[in-house]
């Protein structure tokens, strides 16, 4: 005998079934939960109290025909099992907090097509705003968030012309920056280590603009390595032991994040080197989640939760939409890599 299904047969709770249990009209309710019309502060807690203990939640497709939106903010990013991402989340959760607006989260997996379709559903529940990661999209996707009506935020990255208005930081310059603080510590033969993946653009930017700051101080990489996949401490470890058994000589390594950094340190440590003196490294995002290793990691503060909440406040209205925010990334020094020279 097959079991029963306990939400067969289950009718849905409706506005009748709230003003019967206040004791008010239907109109009434409907106002009451809609913040619409002037309706008495004792009536407008009876008819909450009611819908609160009969567990009602109100229809917001229903009342969006009215005006062809809902208060909900669509948020396209590549992925929640990168570490990145969750901080922006945050911010964004913390600057729509005293508003309407709610969060609902897509993820694109680093595939650009897949950001489309991802921005086409999103569009289509006609939210009341879009906040996108990147810069970089389709013709078709950047076509529909020019035509959307609607505050859209490109966030994380302000290399590249955007549709509306972003928020983020300049990758190119954050590596500049990383180089200029290497070289300014007196390192020289220096081994970057990151991803192979062409679809992490930012990644991509930061060492373009890394190997720019060395070029510009009359210098080169030494060797690089690159890896595909996820990051993470396994990843950085065999990284960090594949370079350096063919470039030993190395006396700095600049990881394209803090999780392969991490494992790169382990390594180091286990086999004995001494960091910063013998050897320098560093990585970038500045995660919270590593301080608990041996070392302080040398980083680059990327202002993820910043950027999430500067951009919730332009889907907000709440500060200028249209135009771009460039946050500055701040370099933090942590125990691997010698003082400034």
């Amino acid at each position: 005998m097959r079991g029963r299904n306990p939400f067969d047969g289950k009718p849905q709770m409706t506005l009748r079934d709230v003003a019967e249990a206040a004791g008010v009209s239907e109109m009434t309710v409907s106002r009451v939960l809609r913040n619409r019309g002037d309706v008495s502060e004792r009536t407008r807690s009876k008819v909450f109290a009611a819908a609160r203990a009969l567990g009602y939640v109100p229809n917001k497709i229903a009342g969006a025909l009215a005006s062809n939106r809902v208060n909900l903010v669509g948020v396209v990013i590549p992925s929640l099992s990168n570490m990145v991402f969750p901080d922006v989340l945050t911010g964004i959760g913390d600057g729509l907090h005293e508003t309407d607006l709610q969060p609902v989260v897509g993820t694109s997996n680093y595939d650009l097509e897949q950001e489309e379709k991802v921005i086409f559903e999103m569009l289509s529940w006609r939210p009341s705003g879009l906040i996108v990661a990147g810069v970089e999209h389709t013709d078709a996707a950047r076509k529909m968030m020019e035509n959307a009506g609607i505050p859209v935020v490109e966030v994380m990255d302000t290399d590249g012309p955007s549709v509306a208005a972003c928020v983020g930081i300049s990758h190119v310059a954050a590596g500049r920056a990383m180089a200029e603080e290497i070289l300014a510590r007196g390192y020289r033969k220096i081994g970057y280590l990151g991803s192979s993946s062409l679809r992490d653009f930012r990644s991509q930017k930061r060492q373009q603009g890394f190997e720019d700051g060395l070029k510009e101080a009359g210098l080169s990489l030494a060797d690089k390595i690159f890896y595909a996949g996820p990051s993470g401490f396994g990843t950085g470890r065999a990284m960090t032991e594949d370079l350096l058994s063919r470039s030993p000589d190395l006396d700095f390594l600049y990881y394209n994040t803090d999780m392969n950094a991490a494992g790169g340190l382990l390594y180091l440590l286990e086999k004995g080197y001494d960091i910063p003196n013998q050897i320098g490294i560093a990585g970038f995002n500045s995660f919270a989640i590593l301080d608990g290793l041996p070392l302080r990691i040398a980083t680059m503060d990327s202002r993820r939760a910043d950027i999430g909440r500067e951009a919730a406040k332009i889907i907000a209205g709440r500060a200028l939409s249209g135009a771009d925010i460039g946050l500055s990334p701040e370099f933090l020094a942590g125990d691997t890599v010698r003082p400034r020279g």
